[in-house]
């Protein structure tokens, strides 16, 4: 990734920014993000792209897996660069129209209840499957809130949007880096 930043990304016009990390078990995640699809397709059409993956998919263990998403909501303002830790939510969802409502309608209460949360960013495939990032201030503040029993308004909410989801699976990234577009 230090090779993309360096060499790559300058011509990646379009290109906003990435979240990345190393969970527990040795997977690399990603999240990047383009202003447009069309951006990023862009980008990944560019021959200097190209050979820069062809070169670092070598590096990798079994089956890279992409998933290029349109549908993109940001919860509170969608992160922070800032973070010290962030959790990568991913499965499927069944109606991403009610979930999208029912995240949104948790904003105000992410900002009362859950001061540990600097933001979020949900991506959803043409598929159904999605991926969440959650930012928070650091892992220690995360494990504390999330053991602190809900207001009843919350815990609804929260219980209604599980039931929007199947196969859902946690990705921990304890020290996640970040880049910016400059």
């Amino acid at each position: 990734m230090d090779t993309w930043h360096r060499d790559i990304a300058a011509g990646a016009i379009g290109w906003l920014g990435g979240t990345y990390g190393i969970t527990d078990d040795g997977t690399f995640m990603a999240a990047v993000r383009f202003e447009s699809e069309e951006a990023a397709r862009r980008n990944s059409e560019r021959r200097e792209q190209s050979k820069w993956w062809k070169d670092t998919r070598r590096h990798f263990r079994g089956d890279v897996t992409f998933h290029d998403c349109r549908d993109v909501s940001l919860l509170l303002g969608g992160g922070s660069d800032d973070a010290g830790f962030v959790q990568v939510i991913q499965g499927r969802v069944q109606d991403r129209e009610r979930a999208r409502t029912l995240a949104n309608q948790s904003v105000p209460m992410i900002s009362k209840h859950r001061p540990d949360i600097m933001g979020a960013t949900i991506a959803i495939d043409d598929d159904g499957f999605f991926t969440e990032t959650v930012a928070f201030t650091d892992e220690k503040a995360a494990r504390a809130a999330e053991k602190k029993d809900q207001p009843a308004e919350v815990a609804r909410l929260i219980e209604e949007e599980m039931s929007l989801l199947d196969d859902v699976t946690y990705l921990d990234l304890h020290h996640p880096w970040f880049a910016s577009h400059s």
